[in-house]
């Protein structure tokens, strides 16, 4: 089965493009951006991804503002042949130039919510180590992914109002990424698996000058399973950015974490991320939360609308909820990123903290599942 991309000298396997290297069900590639003012005033998500073997490509836009509904789109369609094809319904992305710039549309449609939008990078692209978990003796995650930092311009309408969206202001960080990850519909037939607890930690930080990035994947005891730290430049212009890569990223010997929960739930009330450099030298910073938006507004966890989930030839939805008012405990509401204020003692930054904590947990004393945090 051949695309447009066959046309370009890029395979890495004798298979046409369309042809992933894994037969696993789970295999994906997905784009995900978010961007955000740093004084919280809104912030808002973007995801599209190609679930090749489930034959499916889905979509999402959400946005929220202190004092509001959070309000989300959602896209899903067959997955087309040709993967430069990325439109699901009102909704379609355009790289404008790969690794630089990217065009985000959302025409009119039911949810009232729309948008045109413009990422432009401000760093070169930041490979994040390889993301290799198990479950028993098979994969569930196996990915590669890569980070850029940049700004955002164009408008913003939803149902209770308009952001215009100004580059001088709205900071945001593009999240590429693929390979294998359990996704849609549960896997049925076989032996039983009971699962364990895991925790992922994920907060990309912007300052005057450079960039941090911390990711953690810690298993139900806290023990490191990916955990990785690293400092890059910022630059002032896309123009700046020397190529793809720039080679000046400095990784970390290693990173760590420490969280306060609010009472009751699985969500960072303040957070402490230690980047340890290769003379064990501690560069500690305190992030404190300003704005907290819902991944399941981009399909992490939603109940219906869960990534990868075949919809039909072509459906769309949406919905609003208030964010302060849920059941912290139920499963598709914990998986958050929080707009954050950071500081090392020395400089100011700002950026977001992604957690979700699924499971036995023993370094926040979760015992089950879904329960929060008990003082």
């Amino acid at each position: 089965m051949l695309n447009k991309l066959d046309d370009f000298p890029i395979h890495q396997t004798p298979e046409p493009v369309a042809h992933p290297a894994t037969s696993d069900r789970n295999v994906y590639d997905r784009t995900w951006f978010n961007g955000y003012a740093p004084d919280a005033s809104y912030y808002f998500g973007v995801g599209m991804a190609v679930y090749p073997h489930r034959g499916v490509m889905d979509c999402a836009f959400s946005v929220v503002q202190p004092d509001m509904r959070q309000h989300c789109f959602y896209g899903s369609r067959r997955a087309p042949v040709e993967r430069t094809e990325m439109d699901v319904g009102p909704f379609r992305m355009e790289v404008i130039e790969p690794m630089r710039r990217t065009r985000i549309i959302l025409d009119d449609n039911e949810s009232g919510i729309t948008c045109d939008l413009t990422f432009s990078a401000r760093t070169a692209s930041i490979q994040e180590a390889h993301q290799t978990l198990w479950q028993g003796t098979r994969r569930a995650m196996d990915a590669t992914r890569f980070d850029q930092f940049g700004r955002w311009s164009g408008v913003v309408n939803h149902p209770d109002g308009q952001i215009k969206v100004d580059d001088t202001v709205c900071l945001g960080t593009k999240d590429r990424s693929w390979g294998v990850r359990w996704i849609g519909e549960r896997e049925t037939g076989g032996a039983p698996i009971t699962p364990e607890g895991i925790c992922f930690v994920w907060a990309p930080l912007i300052w005057d000058d450079h960039i941090s990035h911390a990711i953690f994947f810690d298993g139900q005891k806290g023990e490191p399973l990916v955990r990785e730290g690293l400092e890059a430049p910022l630059y002032q212009t896309e123009a700046e950015i020397p190529g793809v890569e720039d080679g000046l990223v400095e990784r970390k010997l290693t990173a760590r974490h420490r969280i306060e929960y609010h009472p009751g739930t699985r969500l960072a009330k303040a957070a402490e991320i230690d980047l340890v450099n290769l003379d064990d030298g501690v560069r500690r910073i305190k992030l404190e939360p300003k704005l907290k938006f819902m991944m399941k507004g981009l399909g992490y966890g939603h109940p219906e609308w869960k990534q990868g989930a075949w919809r039909g030839e072509l459906a769309t939805g949406h919905e609003s909820f208030d964010p302060r008012q849920l059941d912290h405990e139920a499963p598709e509401n914990i998986h958050t990123q929080q707009i954050v204020t950071a500081t090392d003692g020395e400089r100011q930054g700002v950026g977001v903290l992604e957690q979700i904590v699924v499971g036995p947990y023993e370094p926040a004393g979760f015992k089950g599942f879904f329960d929060g945090y008990s003082e």
